[in-house]
């Protein structure tokens, strides 16, 4: 054993490095695929040909060896939707992979809110950035859920047993839902805007958060952050003012990376 750790060289901790990586990400694009049964079976066929040897069964041992002599061309062929996938994420540098991760997010969130808007459901969505909201999600409903519009709505239709209150988005999910958010105490805040719109006022004082608020009353959604109420009227400038919160780093300071830089703190 001590001869062997000796006789490395750095080539091959680096070698086995490089494998290991490779092993590790090909397992990660093809967990929960029919790749994996595939495989399975490769694994098997691949074991039968070697107890077909030793125990000389010449037929078997010939049928499966003719079939693994074009083992690569096979695994093109049934595989290739997954090869496209594989090559199409490599292809991509780990940041921009983030990134569309997160407009998808954010575009799950603009549809949700559209809709409400739309169909007069009002809501309350809290989006978290560097500082922490542990006590506030701590009054709510833990959900840890996969961010979809149709989830969105289901949770703040009026039915919804817990559709009062925030629902907390967490590292790109639903984390929480009716959370309680401490009321702002600004008195100059107009009377036209009421319990979210102030509960939305008051978080966005006390944290960097940014709050999306929608008006079953008067159809508007509302991004409210550090204090400030911005309302919007249509899909399209909703998106424009998150990309821009999120995405957009020349023009923000918490761009998409501080984000994702939240993500992998946590």
């Amino acid at each position: 054993m001590l001869n062997f750790i000796s006789s490395l060289r750095w080539q091959d901790i680096v070698d086995i490095l490089i494998v290991s990586v490779i092993i590790y990400r090909i397992i990660l694009l093809i967990r929960g695929t029919r790749a994996v049964q595939m495989l399975i079976g490769i694994v098997v066929i691949t074991a039968l040909y070697f107890i077909s040897r030793q125990m000389d069964l010449l037929t078997l041992h010939w049928l499966l060896k003719t079939f693994l002599n074009s083992i690569f061309l096979i695994v093109i062929i049934v595989f290739q939707r997954d090869i496209r996938r594989v090559l199409t994420q490599v292809g991509k540098t780990p940041f921009q992979k983030q990134q569309d991760i997160l407009s998808k997010d954010l575009n799950e969130i603009v549809k949700a809110v559209t809709l409400m808007a739309k169909q007069r459901i009002g809501a309350l969505i809290v989006m978290e950035r560097e500082t922490g909201l542990r006590e506030y999600i701590e009054s709510g409903h833990s959900l840890d859920a996969k961010l979809t519009r149709e989830l969105l709505v289901s949770i703040f239709l009026p039915g919804s047993p817990i559709h009062d209150g925030a629902v907390v988005v967490h590292n790109g999910r639903i984390h929480s839902a009716g959370c309680l958010l401490p009321l702002t105490h600004q008195t100059t805040l107009s009377r036209r805007y009421g319990t979210r719109h102030r509960a939305a006022v008051g978080l966005s004082e006390e944290t960097d958060a940014v709050v999306i608020v929608v008006s079953e009353e008067t159809q508007e959604i509302s991004l409210v952050e550090n204090g400030t109420i911005k309302t919007y009227r249509d899909e399209e400038s909703v998106a424009g003012a998150l990309h821009k919160i999120f995405i957009n780093e020349d023009e923000t300071g918490y761009s998409w990376r501080n984000w994702l830089g939240k993500a992998n703190r946590t």
